[in-house]
C-alpha cells in the first residue's frame, strides 16, 4: 500500500491539474496496446460497422462526442500526451486517409488486441473470436508508417531516440480470454512466459532501431474488475479481500504476472544499457482507489460498479453492455472508477496517469515535471 505521504501529495496534485501541459520534451509519442489505450482503431477497422464506441455515451465527458475510445473520456495515453505537450494521438488507421501531420505521434492500440498472435491461441485449442491486431501486427504498422515520419529515412534512428514509446498495456487480454474460457490459474500462468517474451521481443526491436525511452506497463488488479467480479461471483466470502471486495485469486495472478514482467525488464536493461526501460506499475496505481477510494474522491459504494450498464450487484450484464438497449448511465461518471464493466472511467485513468507521471509508480521514475492537465477540449494541443 502506498504511504500516507504519497496520498497527501497525490490528493493535492490530482485536483490541481487544471492548467497548461508542460512544454514538450520528446519529439513524439507512440503507443501500442489494447482497448485501454485505443483512441479509435477498433472503430475505424469496422469500415462503417457498429461499435458502441462510435456512439454516445462513449466520449461524453471530455470530448462530448464518441471518438472510438472505450471510455467516457480520456485514457492514460491521452494524459501522457498532454503532459508531454504533444497532440492527443490519432489512431493509426486514420493515417491511411492522409492529409494530417502524424509526426508528433500515433496510436497503434486496438481494442481486444493480444500480445500473442492468433496462431498461438489456435495451437492451444482456442476458438479465436477476437481481433488479430496483435502486438506483432501493430509493430508492422509502425514500420510501415515510420518512413513517412522522418525524412530522409536515415534520420529515423535519431527521431526514435527522441521519442517515447508506450509498449502496452498489452498482454492482459491474453489472460482475460483464457480465464473467460474457464482455464485455471495454473493453466493461464503457463502462458505468461510466452506473453512476456513477445512483449520483450517487440521492445528489443524498437530499441535496436533507435528507441531509447520505453514504458512497459504491467497488468491491472483484475480481481477488482467489474467484469471479473460478475463473471466469477461466488458465495465463498473467503475468496474476497475484506478491505476492497476484490477477488484475491485474480489479483494474486496479476501480481505474479507483473513480477515476471519486471524480471524480464531487468534482463532487458542489462542487454540494452543505452535504453531507459521503465516499468509502469498500473496495478498499485489503480489500487489507490480500490484500497482507499474516499481519499481521492470516489464513494466506496461505487468503486466496484459500472457507471454505464444494467443489472446485478455491479451494474454489469455481459449480454446488455453499455450502449445497448436497457443500459443506463450514472449521473456523475467522476464518482465511478469503472465505466462499462470492462474499461475504466476518465476519472480512474486520470488517477493512474497522475500517479505514473509523478514518478511514484514508474521504475525507474519518469523524469517529467508534475503534469497539469487541460479540462477543456479546445485548449488541448
Amino acid at each position: 500500500m502506498a504511504s500516507m505521504r504519497f496520498y497527501l501529495f497525490f490528493g493535492f496534485s490530482l485536483y490541481s491539474c487544471i492548467f497548461a501541459a508542460k512544454p514538450e520534451s520528446y519529439a513524439a509519442l507512440f503507443s501500442f496496446g489494447d482497448s485501454l489505450a485505443d483512441t479509435g482503431n477498433t472503430l475505424l477497422s469496422l469500415n462503417g460497422g457498429s461499435s458502441p464506441t462510435g456512439r454516445l455515451p462513449y466520449g461524453e465527458t471530455f470530448f462530448h462526442r464518441p471518438t472510438g475510445r472505450f471510455s467516457n473520456g480520456r485514457l492514460v495515453v491521452d494524459f501522457f500526451a498532454q503532459a508531454l505537450g504533444v497532440p492527443l494521438l490519432p489512431p493509426y488507421l486514420s493515417t491511411l486517409d492522409g492529409g494530417d501531420d502524424f509526426s508528433k505521434g500515433v496510436n497503434f492500440a486496438v481494442g481486444g488486441a493480444t500480445a500473442l498472435d492468433s496462431s498461438y491461441f489456435i495451437s492451444k485449442g482456442f476458438e479465436q473470436h477476437w481481433t488479430n491486431y496483435s502486438l506483432g501486427v501493430q509493430l508492422e504498422w509502425f514500420h510501415q508508417l515510420l518512413p513517412s515520419l522522418c525524412k530522409p529515412y536515415s534520420d529515423c534512428k535519431e527521431f526514435m531516440k527522441k521519442s517515447m514509446f508506450l509498449v502496452g498495456e498489452i498482454g492482459g487480454n491474453d489472460c482475460n480470454y483464457a480465464f473467460a474460457r474457464g482455464n485455471s490459474t495454473e493453466e493461464v500462468k503457463a502462458f505468461v512466459p510466452d506473453i512476456i517474451d513477445t512483449i520483450m521481443k517487440a521492445a528489443s526491436i524498437l530499441i535496436s532501431e533507435g528507441a531509447e525511452t520505453l514504458i512497459i506497463p504491467g497488468n491491472l488488479p483484475i480481481g477488482c474488475s467489474t467484469m471479473y467480479l460478475t463473471q466469477h461471483h461466488t458465495l465463498d466470502k473467503g475468496q474476497y479481500d475484506p478491505n476492497t471486495g476484490c477477488l484475491t485469486r485474480f489479483n494474486d495472478f496479476a501480481c505474479y504476472y507483473n513480477s515476471k514482467l519486471q524480471d524480464a525488464i531487468k534482463d532487458m536493461r542489462v542487454r540494452f544499457p543505452q535504453a531507459t526501460i521503465i516499468y509502469a506499475d498500473y496495478y498499485n496505481a489503480a489500487m489507490l482507489f480500490f484500497e482507499s477510494p474516499g481519499l481521492i474522491g470516489f464513494p466506496k459504494e461505487t468503486v466496484l460498479s459500472a457507471c454505464c450498464g444494467v443489472g446485478g450487484q455491479y451494474n454489469f450484464d455481459p449480454r446488455r453492455t453499455c450502449g445497448k438497449p436497457g443500459a443506463t448511465v450514472c449521473d456523475d461518471p467522476s464518482l465511478y472508477t469503472n465505466w462499462d464493466g470492462i474499461h475504466l472511467t476518465e476519472a480512474a485513468y486520470k488517477v493512474i496517469a497522475t500517479a505514473l507521471l509523478s514518478g511514484e509508480f514508474t521504475h525507474p521514475p519518469l523524469k517529467l515535471d508534475q503534469p497539469r492537465f487541460e479540462t477543456d477540449l479546445n485548449m488541448v494541443a
